[in-house]
């Protein structure tokens, strides 16, 4: 990968989705990873990603425990859920995440959070 530009990892089930966020990443200066399932992140790996987007609801493993192994692996990574349903409204199980979107976002919000996510972790905190 490209470590002269910062990595964002995406995770969604939905082809589309995933063929427009790289897109829009790619066309902000960051390189993209996207991946159809939480299963398939694990095994490329977190070592070399800077920020992970990932989809609530998925077949197999669903973005709550992705998240939760991520703050185990890599407590430093910013992590983004993204939801077209109601789970967004889960405050309880929202811990530990730096981001929430409802389906369809805002492409320049979404973009404004990842460049202040990375702005506080260059920050240390």
């Amino acid at each position: 990968m490209d470590k002269t530009r910062p990595t964002v990892a995406v995770v969604d089930d939905d082809p589309r989705l995933l063929e427009s966020l790289e897109e829009l990443l790619e066309s902000a200066g960051y390189a993209a990873c996207c991946l159809r399932s939480a299963e398939h992140l694990l095994a490329r790996g977190l070592a070399d990603l800077d920020l992970l987007i990932t989809d609530i609801g998925m077949p197999g493993m669903n973005g709550f425990e992705l998240r939760d192994i991520v703050n185990k692996e890599r407590p430093e990574l910013p992590v983004f859920l993204v939801t077209g349903r109601h789970e967004i409204g889960d405050q309880r199980r929202a811990k530990g995440v730096d981001g929430f979107f409802r389906k369809p976002f805002d492409a320049p919000a979404l973009l404004n959070a990842i460049g202040e996510a990375f702005q506080k972790s260059t920050k240390g905190g």
